[in-house]
């Protein structure tokens, strides 16, 4: 039986682990964000490689090769817009990552726009619902 107040929660973790494991890579200069986050997805069944500095994103994803890159915007040494950009001009087939992106700082509807025009998948306004980023993820498992 279900606590009350907490309907089903069973199938949202059926769902969540059911499909493929996905390659991910987390990226934030607060390693807290980082640390649950990975640990979040990881719980989900996936696989993730937490980074702290943009200076990292790049190697990282040309190494790991991940299905998606969920990075705080305002990371130190890169700015997550630069390695949208660099991300979007690398990878040209079908291997290119999914982009999200986060932010604290810019929450304004112009801030989402030129995230879009840099490569930005989508767009999440911290604090990060995890739930709604497991939903982003989601159509990822089905591809193979």
């Amino acid at each position: 039986m279900e606590p009350a107040g907490n309907p089903s929660h069973h199938g949202a973790t059926e769902r969540r682990t059911s499909g493929r494991a996905l390659r991910l890579v987390v990226a934030d200069d607060e390693r807290d964000i980082v640390d649950t986050l990975a640990a979040i997805l990881r719980d989900a069944g996936h696989e993730v490689y937490g980074v702290y500095s943009g200076a990292d994103v790049l190697p990282t994803v040309r190494f790991v090769r991940p299905d998606a890159v969920i990075m705080d915007i305002a990371l130190p040494a890169m700015s997550g817009y630069a390695i949208a950009q660099e991300l979007r001009h690398t990878f040209t087939d079908l291997r290119r990552p999914l982009l999200i992106g986060m932010s604290g700082k810019w929450k304004e509807r112009s801030d989402q726009l030129i995230a879009q025009q840099v490569g930005f998948d989508h767009y999440l306004v911290k604090p990060c619902d995890s739930e709604e980023i497991l939903d982003l993820l989601e159509p990822l498992k089905q591809k193979r």
